[in-house]
């Protein structure tokens, strides 16, 4: 399998290029700053890593990195308090150059909160302080299930780092009633297991432990 990875060289980005390099598939990964994908070719599988320099905010340079791939995973995201549709734009860019290219999996890193499901105190301050980001990564959703693609939304709740444990709770309505909290390495996980789990076709999943 042929995967390209947009976004792969931040912390989650990275759990997905190492962990598909270990099963041993063909890996691209789309970064503005190659020198900051960070990755240690892992001792076992047999895969390949492929690196494209570019912008996701560039439609052709977007279209042309997924020629030829079988999925993409995006792992997309803005620095900090973003006010602007950064993501979604980047998204609409994938999104077209999917249906360009006729290449229809893609498994979504979004965030728990984006449907307002959060319940109490915590998801009033998901709104408060993230409001413009889960906006945007809302808008980046509605255009997914509106593509004609097979997504799979991951939204996970408060992402930390941490080994890659292979069991998490799942929940497809609200949040997971668990500890609030999940591996970036369990997303990876998670994101990497539906590409080829029919199962999770056109869902939008909340991860936690």
């Amino acid at each position: 399998m042929k995967i390209i990875v947009f976004g792969a060289s931040g912390r989650t980005g990275q759990e997905v290029v190492r962990q598909a390099l270990e099963q041993g598939k063909s890996v691209t990964a789309f970064v503005r700053s190659p020198q900051k994908l960070q990755i240690d070719l892992p001792s076992k599988g047999n895969g390949e890593l492929h690196i494209v320099q570019g912008n996701a905010l560039d439609p052709a340079a977007v279209s042309r990195a997924i020629e030829g791939q079988d999925s993409v995973v995006s792992c997309l995201g803005t620095r900090g308090f973003s006010r602007g549709k950064t993501i979604s734009e980047m998204t609409a860019n994938l999104i077209a150059g999917m249906q360009q290219h006729r290449v229809e999996r893609i498994g979504y890193v979004a965030s728990a909160g984006i449907y307002r499901e959060i319940p109490g105190l915590t998801g009033f301050l998901a709104q408060l302080l993230l409001r413009q980001v889960l906006a945007d990564h809302r808008r980046a959703a509605d255009a997914l299930e509106a593509s004609g693609l097979q997504w799979t939304i991951a939204r996970p709740l408060q992402l930390m780092n941490g080994r890659l444990r292979g069991e998490y709770l799942e929940a497809r309505h609200g949040v997971p009633s668990g500890k609030g909290r999940i591996s970036r390495a369990d997303v990876a996980h998670f994101l990497l297991r539906t590409l080829k789990d029919a199962t999770y076709v056109n869902q939008s999943v909340a991860l936690s432990y």
